[in-house]
């Protein structure tokens, strides 16, 4: 344990390098286009802040950049908010259509619902069908008016960052901000610079830049960081990493901030270092045990003297690097904290206390996930301040949210997708048929939607439809809005694609709320096993939907008319159904090939291995026709950030492992392994196709011989490929259309 070290020297004295660095990379940024210029609407402010005035500036520019040859024929009107919160109306003529709305985001929805609805094109995440507008844009039949619903609605997941990607760049998270708008989202979690407060923070109680760029994670890891969970894998970190990541976090709020959205950001709620006692005698600590192999941070008893000050360090030094705002999300003792001693009501009131000393009005967000949040917390605190955005609304049937969080404010919410999974599916006639019931029943306390992915990489069809539930008064009749979606995905109505996507909505589109969100992951992704059900230790261990529904919507998408096949949305969903396909023959597959080598059957045992790998290297084929699916852009990006090729290793590192072993070997083999699989080109050929080779290669050999296997360690096997440099491809190759047409026939 290190002695506690003088706090004489001031923070500033310490940091002036780390501060001189933040002003070097937020000089270097590029500044946003002023909106002082542009005429302004007030527009009431989130709970507890004041009424805003907002220019037009921000939703021109985003207009600029996602409708480049189209963004003039646009007029945008802000008009003032009143107490039937935000809404828009679309009208006007042919080449100059007119939208209103009471924030430049919705403005945005304002735009997108013309696109998707009037135009019949879509704007997705990922794809868009953008090559089909005419040049000329057509003139609503009348004027298109539309209310929210619903005062919240709120986007992304506290894993965001790390599985969609910690080594984004600001083009990738500005276009995710503008698709967030366009769907009509207003609250987003912003994770980008968080560890940048408590680094400066905590040099205050003791600790050395060091010390504490040692106990952070690498980027790709700080979500479990951030949520409790673990520390200090995947790094160091150097300085220049945490200022540049501030400098893009600032960016990200900043930009939410000029669209009208509430940037929602962490709060503190007691993680603190390790040896924090002995730097803070006064000071008490309860130790947090382990979460899946990792040794979790300590908990600083908030109902001590010293939770406040260090809360109130956070927030000063958050408020410096990032800014303020209206909303903080945290989670006390997230997936199996331990509370010791310490009465769980009584730390949620101390927690809520420093939240509003340092930010008063602010409403403390948590996530409705397990058992959180617990009755005991609830009852500690004001619940008219608090916003429960819940991960289970879609997962369980006999629901009720009322009585459970004691008439708690909260967000009907889904986890569509979990670790970054390829799979395609969610319960989306759940939604359909629950959001609108639970909203208008008796005393409800439903006050959003939250759209909540743990990676928003996937599934456009599941973003599209979740956020239009809070712009829509009455239900949605699920069969004809697949139908709409059809016509608009690829810019045109065409009876082969409305036939996929009845196909894709019966299938995976169409599960039940039995106590899954997302579909089975991939048996290709998985550790190799003849016995193996799930490549992710959490994930179903069976289809949950009939596979032959994909199939038959892969043969339709195939026969969709060449004059519309030139559309992004076309060439995502055509890889994507393809992929997805092939991956549900692995569950026919890998029983046959069981059977034969419990059979002592060599020859029929080599034709079943000889057939999963040939699917395998199909796999990636049809893979790396699409850049979205390719394992190249994931490592470079990580290597983008590296100011040495020291660093660059470690944050390659820190990339490879999230998507393999996830992380050490404790972690891995209590069952993180695989835990973030996806089927990308680059990662099926270069790690699971050989990982597979190496297990089947032994059971043949065993076969020949007649002696059992040899053991195989496969996290040594994994974490090798993880120290690694190769480059994969970052361009995509090969006839999306030619190789999903051999998947097709490879099915038959």
């Amino acid at each position: 344990m290190r002695p506690p070290i003088s706090r004489a020297r001031s923070w500033a004295a310490r940091s002036a390098c780390s501060l001189a660095l933040c002003a070097a990379v937020l000089t270097a940024l590029p500044s946003p286009v002023p909106a002082a210029a542009e005429p302004v609407a007030p527009v009431a402010g989130a709970a507890g802040a004041p009424a805003k005035a907002y220019g037009v500036g921000a939703a021109r520019a985003a207009l600029a950049r996602l409708l480049p040859r189209h963004a003039r024929q646009f007029d945008l009107v802000l008009v003032p908010a009143d107490g039937a919160g935000d809404r828009f109306a679309v009208s006007g003529s042919a080449g100059r259509i007119v939208v209103t709305g009471t924030t430049p985001a919705v403005l945005l929805r304002g735009v997108h619902w013309y696109l998707s609805y009037t135009v019949g094109v879509d704007l997705g995440s990922p794809g868009d069908s953008l090559a089909a507008l005419p040049a000329r844009l057509p003139a609503p039949s009348g004027t298109i008016s539309k209310s929210a619903s619903v005062p919240h609605r709120f986007a992304l997941n506290d894993t965001d960052d790390g599985y969609s990607g910690a080594y984004r760049d600001w083009a990738a998270y500005e276009r995710q901000i503008d698709l967030l708008a366009l769907h009509g989202v207003n609250e987003v979690f912003v994770q980008m610079g968080a560890e940048a407060a408590y680094h400066a923070a905590f040099q205050e109680f003791g600790y050395t830049d060091a010390e504490l760029r040692d106990w952070i994670p690498g980027p790709a890891h700080q979500p479990w960081w951030l949520m409790q969970n673990m520390s200090s894998f995947g790094g160091p970190m150097t300085e220049q990493l945490i200022a540049r990541r501030a400098a893009l976090g600032k960016r990200i709020v900043d930009r939410l901030r000029e669209l009208g959205m509430t940037p929602v950001l962490p709060g503190y709620f007691g993680t603190v270092p390790p040896g924090f006692t002995a730097r803070n005698p006064e000071g008490r600590v309860v130790p947090q045990g382990r979460w899946i192999g990792f040794t979790r941070p300590d908990w600083l008893d908030p109902r001590g003297a010293l939770f406040p000050k260090v809360a109130s360090a956070f927030y000063r030094h958050q408020a410096r690097l990032l800014g303020t705002t209206s909303m903080y999300k945290m989670d006390l003792l997230h997936e199996g904290g331990n509370p010791g001693d310490v009465p769980v009501g009584e730390a949620a009131a101390r927690v809520m206390a420093s939240l509003e000393d340092a930010r008063p009005g602010a409403t403390w967000v948590l996530l409705g996930w397990q058992r959180n949040p617990k009755a005991e917390l609830l009852a500690g605190v004001d619940t008219s301040r608090l916003l429960v955005v819940d991960g289970l609304s879609d997962r369980y049937d006999n629901l009720d949210r009322e009585t459970a969080w004691s008439g708690t404010p909260y967000a009907f919410g889904t986890i569509p997708n979990f670790g970054g999974h390829t799979t395609i599916g969610a319960n989306t006639s759940v939604w359909t048929e629950r959001f609108e019931a639970w909203r208008k029943k008796r005393d409800s306390a439903l006050q959003g939607i939250a759209f909540l992915p743990e990676a928003t990489s996937a599934n456009p069809v599941t973003f599209s439809l979740f956020t239009e539930l809070a712009w829509r008064d009455a239900p949605i009749e699920h069969a004809d809005w697949f139908g709409a979606y059809a016509a608009r995905r690829y810019g045109a109505p065409d009876p082969h694609a409305a036939k996929a996507w009845e196909w894709l909505r019966k299938g995976p589109y169409g599960t039940a709320s039995n106590g899954w969100s997302e579909s089975q992951d991939s048996l290709f992704t998985a550790r190799p096993s003849l016995t193996v059900r799930t490549a992710a230790s959490w994930g179903p261990k069976s289809m949950r939907y009939d596979a032959a529904t994909v199939e038959r919507a892969l043969a339709e998408l195939l026969q969709v008319a060449p004059a519309l096949r030139s559309t992004d949305a076309y060439r995502f969903d055509l890889v994507d159904t393809a992929r997805q396909a092939l991956t549900n023959r692995s569950r026919v597959l890998l029983p046959k090939i069981k059977a034969a080598y419990e059979a002592k059957d060599l020859t029929a045992f080599r034709a079943g291995a000889a057939e999963w790998r040939r699917s395998m290297a199909l796999l990636d084929e049809v893979l790396a026709t699409d850049r979205r699916f390719l394992l190249g852009p994931w490592l470079e990006g990580a290597r983008s950030w590296g100011g040495s090729d020291a660093e660059r290793a470690t944050l390659e590192f820190d990339a490879r492992s999230l998507v393999t072993t996830w992380g050490h070997r404790a972690g891995s083999e209590a069952g993180l392994h695989d835990y973030a699989n996806r089927e990308w080109s680059g990662l099926v050929s270069g790690f699971y196709a050989p990982r597979w080779s190496t297990y089947l290669d032994a059971l043949e050999t065993s076969l020949v011989t007649g002696r059992a296997p040899a053991a195989i360690d496969w996290f040594a096997w994994e974490n090798a490929w993880n120290l690694r440099r190769d480059s994969y491809p970052v361009t995509p190759k090969g006839d999306p259309v030619a190789l999903a047409t051999r998947v097709r026939d490879s099915l038959r």
